[in-house]
Formats: structure tokens, sequence, C-alpha cells
């Protein structure tokens, strides 16, 4: 460029891009048409006169963040730094909350039936919340130990509700019963079937993941041995409310959610978006697992648990498609 081009080129791009100027304002300005205009700013770009730069917080992966939305087909991806002193099997970073809790204030809209799980990063999530539309909160999943209540998953859809200014409707009973026969007299209660009554019109769900093994899956800690073999032999690769699945996506040991106070995998399915949070190495291939089932639309998770999903094929059915792998022949 000679120095009356790079001087007229200086000058329309300080009209567009600092002043915020239309192509065609500028057009008219210099007497020159708006397609010669387009040409100088793209002629300023390649001439290094402009550098573009797409800046986010330091603490999130933006290019991990697109890479993973594209691979699963998923709605919103947000990848945040795994912290360097975290413990490379430690799950679920509690900073994961705190993201999850930004993108619930930005997701949740006035109206809206706002369903939580329970899981150590939605209470996480829950406490961490500081702004939320006047929404509804329910209780999605019984609490992993009723005498721990107040400061689990009942405690936290209270949290979101106060936040919001909404009615909150938690779930005073445990996940996990001795027997269907149980589960069946408790759902049955009032307060646990008014609950269950808003299953329907819940609009976005949060949830958490867990690996099958010990202190990463609050329901394979509240199973007995034999009970804990016997599942892990079907398969079982990852648990999402209390739902297990294989490496597939795909639903074994249904029996298991007969015994469990929690919102059934077709009801979350048509739940418009579903935000799974969980993150750590030994949490992503069951991360994988769950995208794979078509029960979720986002995921907050962090650098190692999106490195191990990049590196696996994300299999024919986009979690945007809700396509259930039950349904596809093996």
């Amino acid at each position: 460029m000679g120095p009356a081009e790079l001087m007229q080129a200086a000058a329309m791009a300080r009209r567009f891009y600092l002043e915020g100027k239309s192509k065609i304002q500028i057009a008219d300005e210099f007497g020159v048409s708006r397609f010669k205009v387009a040409r100088v700013l793209e002629s300023a770009v390649e001439h290094d006169l402009v550098r573009i730069e797409i800046r986010v917080p330091a603490e999130l992966d933006a290019d991990r963040s697109d890479a993973l939305r594209a691979r699963y087909g998923l709605r919103h991806v947000v990848v945040a730094e795994s912290p360097s002193e975290t413990a490379d099997d430690t799950p679920d970073p509690e900073h994961l909350g705190e993201v999850a809790a930004e993108l619930l204030g930005e997701l949740v809209t006035e109206g809206d039936v706002l369903g939580l799980a329970w899981g150590r990063s939605t209470i996480h999530m829950a406490a961490a919340l500081r702004e939320l539309p006047p929404c509804t909160v329910v209780q999605l999943t019984g609490v992993y130990d009723a005498g721990t209540a107040e400061r689990g998953s009942v405690e936290a859809v209270r949290r979101a509700a106060a936040v919001s200014g909404g009615d909150a409707h938690p779930i005073y009973a445990p996940m996990l019963l001795p027997d269907s026969a149980t589960a069946d007299a408790l759902r049955a209660q009032r307060g646990i079937a008014a609950a269950f009554e808003f299953f329907d019109r819940v609009t976005i769900a949060a949830v958490s993941i867990g690996s099958w093994e010990p202190g990463i899956s609050t329901v394979h800690d509240m199973l007995n041995k034999d009970e804990r073999e016997h599942y892990a032999s079907l398969g079982v690769a990852a648990e999402m409310s209390a739902h297990l699945f294989d490496a597939e996506g795909r639903r074994v040991g249904r029996d298991l959610g007969e015994r469990c106070i929690t919102v059934e995998a077709e009801r979350l399915r048509r739940i418009p978006e579903v935000v799974a949070i969980a993150g750590g190495r030994r949490k992503a291939e069951a991360i994988g697992a769950v995208l794979r089932s078509g029960l979720v639309t986002s995921l907050v998770t962090d650098t190692t648990a999106a490195d191990h999903l990049l590196d696996q094929p994300a299999g024919a059915r986009p979690a945007l498609e809700r396509s259930d792998p039950d349904s596809v022949p093996r």
C-alpha cells in the first residue's frame, strides 16, 4: 500500500472499527462505493494495519469450548482452565460451579422453571449464584443423605429460589430407597408428588455426572458391594441423576431407577435445556458417555476433561438431536 492508500485505509478503519460508522456512511464521506470501503477494510486487515483480537477471560478456553461444542453437537460449552494446583485425580474442581452459575444467569429467563439435580457441582453452582431472573426452582432428585439435606440439594434449591425471588419446590427424601415399593410410597406423598408435578414444566435443568467408582458417583457409594459389582458387570461407565449409562450412552441397570427418587430419563430428554457440570480426568469418560445419551444439551467442564473428550469419537448422535441410543439397533 502506498502512502495515500495507507492513510485512506487508516481513516476508514478508524471510522468503522473505533467510531462505529457503517460502510455506507464511510462511502459517502470519502466519495467511493461501499464495495470499495469493504475492500479497503479487508486490505487493512491483510496488511496488519488493523489487528482484530478475540479475547475472553484467561480462565476460560474459547478454542476448546468451540471445538467441543462442534464435536458433540452441543448448544453451549464452556471450558474452564483446570487449576494447576489441583491433583490429577480430583473430580469437579469447585470453580466449575462458579462458571456454571454465570452460565445459568445468562440462560435462565423470567418465568422459566429451573430444575436442579443432586450433585456436588450443582451445589457449588447454587452457592455461587448472584443473580437470576424470577423463576420457579424445583428439585429433580432426592438427596444423597437425608441427614445432610440442609447442606445439600435442598439448600441448593432454596438458594437458587432466594436469588431469583421465585418459588422453591424441594424434595425431602433420600435418592435411593431399599426397594421399589418404598420408593413408590414416597413418590405418592403430598410434598414429593407436588415436586414431581413440576417435572414436565422444567425448561432448564442443571445436572451432575459421576463415574462408576468410589467417591466419583454418589449412587455408587450408596450401594452395597454386591450391588456395585452387579451394575459394573453390565458395563456401567457413567451415572447421572441415578440413571446408569454404558460407554455408548445406552442406559443399563434400569431397575435401579425404580428404587430412586429422581426425574425419569425421558422427562429429562424433553427438557429444552439440560446443562451438565462435570470435569477432571476421572470423569472424562463418563462425561463422554452421557453426551452420547442425547439427554444433555450443554456442558460446563475443564481443560483436563475437554482434552480427553476431543481425542474421542463423538459418535453419530449429536446431543442436540436428543436421540435415544437405545432406539437404535445394536
